[in-house]
This record gives structure tokens, C-alpha cells and sequence, in this order.
């Protein structure tokens, strides 16, 4: 069984903010992609974005300067 790691996740009120994320993302080169919303965080369908190695203070302030919509940030064990 694969070794869970803690990771930041982004997830969107909408499927358009969170393909904008992917495509500023793949921009600027900052690590990540697009998941389904684990079910940790919600047993709803949708995406989510995985972070690389960027933290939560990092990932925030990322998004704020990029002027990016999200719903919320989390740091779990996926």
C-alpha cells in the first residue's frame, strides 16, 4: 500500500475557477494538477488542485497574487 503524504489541496465553488487555476498554474510553472476532491474533504464530486511541494502559506499567497478564485485550502493526508 502506497505511503499517504501530507498534501495542500485546493478546492473551487466551480469547475471554471478551478481549470483557471490549472491554466496560471501551467503558466508560471507552479507544481500541481488537478484531482477529484478527495473524500476526506467531501464525498461530492468535483476538482481539486494538488499542490508539488508548496505549503499552505505558499499556495495562499499564490493564488492572491494571481487573482484566482477557491473555495478553500486544506492540508491532509492523501
Amino acid at each position: 500500500m502506497k505511503e499517504k503524504v501530507l498534501t495542500t489541496v485546493v478546492t473551487f465553488g466551480t469547475t471554471t475557477q478551478a481549470i483557471a487555476m490549472e491554466r496560471e498554474c501551467k503558466k508560471t510553472e507552479f507544481a500541481g494538477r488537478l484531482i477529484p476532491v478527495p473524500r476526506e474533504i467531501s464525498a461530492s464530486c468535483g476538482l481539486a488542485w494538488k499542490c508539488g511541494e508548496q505549503g499552505e502559506e505558499e499556495t495562499t499567497s499564490y493564488i492572491k497574487e494571481q487573482d484566482l478564485e477557491y473555495e478553500k485550502i486544506y492540508r491532509i493526508l492523501i
